[in-house]
């Protein structure tokens, strides 16, 4: 599959992919396998504690599912959507991603169910999953983690029916940044304040998932300001209708600098929801 969700974020140094950010050559790995069970623990069946406070109740608000649907979800992972949806009773799910482990593990808890199909393909290249034969369409914690997202909202594009919809949920490229963004304290004016050390140049920046164990298994983020990322939506074929920005819902403990810190989850979105629309 492609932070919370997806990951913890250790300092090394990123590279700069400026020339060409939304066009990067797509990876010929295979996703997130080398990460797969460490992911899998992390978010596992229901999700994570930002997937269920925040992430799945957006998408499912954006998506809206209808009854008798076909749905499909591109880099679904373990398959954190398959039973909210199937709750919603779409007549069809389908599921694809690049990890072979973590589609076994999707399998393993959904593959006897006859409504759920789920496929290893990667999202940047061309294949038949991307058939024009669904409703609804959903890439969830997933953008910052390919490395061509033209090609990526393109075959969301090609995957759809005209006329229909698509859901993305992904970091916030403004205020969520790995080691470009952190939290400040003003002494003088009691506040904590969000501190952005770069933003307009797109990074491609490699993650440690599990920092101090010196495993070496390591993930990329790729950073791209907003417009690299509408532009590249529009580029791909489809055209963002609505957006909403998440912001945390955890609260720290009752302490001296407790009202700063609640401000600030409230003035600073983690997440960035957008429901884009394939033209008839």
């Amino acid at each position: 599959m492609p932070q919370s969700p997806r990951r913890p974020f250790q300092a090394q140094k990123g590279r700069n992919f400026a020339k060409n950010p939304g066009k990067k050559p797509p990876s010929k790995d295979q996703g997130w396998d080398p990460v797969a069970s460490w992911y899998d623990k992390l978010v596992g069946e229901t999700g994570s504690d930002y997937h269920r406070n925040l992430i799945l109740p957006a998408t499912l608000r954006m998506l809206d599912p209808k009854p008798g649907e076909s749905i499909i979800d591109v880099c679904c992972g373990q398959g954190v959507l398959v039973n909210p949806l199937l709750e919603s009773k779409i007549a069809r799910f389908t599921g694809i991603d690049a990890s072979p482990r973590l589609i076994a593990s999707a399998k393993a808890r959904h593959g006897a169910d006859p409504r759920v199909s789920l496929l290893v393909a990667d999202a940047c290249l061309p294949g038949p999953w991307a058939g024009g034969t669904h409703d609804a369409a959903t890439c969830i914690m997933a953008v910052h983690d390919v490395p061509d997202i033209v090609a990526l909202f393109s075959n969301i594009s090609r995957a759809l029916k005209p006329g229909a919809r698509a859901v993305l949920v992904f970091m916030h490229p403004c205020f969520r940044i790995p080691r470009k963004t952190h939290w400040g304290w003003d002494a003088d004016q009691k506040i904590q304040y969000r501190r952005l050390d770069a933003y307009s140049t797109p990074q491609e920046i490699p993650i440690t998932t599990h920092p101090g164990k010196a495993t070496g298994e390591q993930t990329v983020f790729y950073h791209r300001p907003l417009a690299t990322l509408l532009t590249a939506i529009g580029s791909g074929g489809l055209a963002v209708t609505a957006c909403e920005e998440l912001y945390s819902h955890r609260r720290s403990q009752s302490g001296p600098f407790s009202k700063a810190e609640h401000r600030a989850a409230e003035e600073f979105p983690m997440f960035i929801a957008l429901k884009a629309v394939k033209p008839a």
